[in-house]
């Protein structure tokens, strides 16, 4: 005969374990995603001399500079 219990790890335990376990990392990414959303809505940006930025080019980004 199996010793079944109700709240073995296998059981509620375990589900509830697994269950606080991944809402506190979604609520950590969701926190952090929320932080760093925020940190950069003020980060502004100007683009100097867009009429020599090549459509094919790695040097495009030196054109993106910070306000900041």
């Amino acid at each position: 005969m199996e010793n079944r219990s109700i709240f073995s790890l296998d059981g509620i335990t375990g589900m509830l374990i697994a269950v606080v376990l991944l809402l506190s990392i979604v609520g950590v990414l969701t926190y952090l995603s929320v932080t760093t959303q925020a940190a950069n809505a003020t980060n502004f940006y100007k683009i100097e001399n867009e009429k020599e930025i090549k459509m094919f080019s790695t040097d495009s980004a030196k054109h993106v500079v910070d306000v900041k």
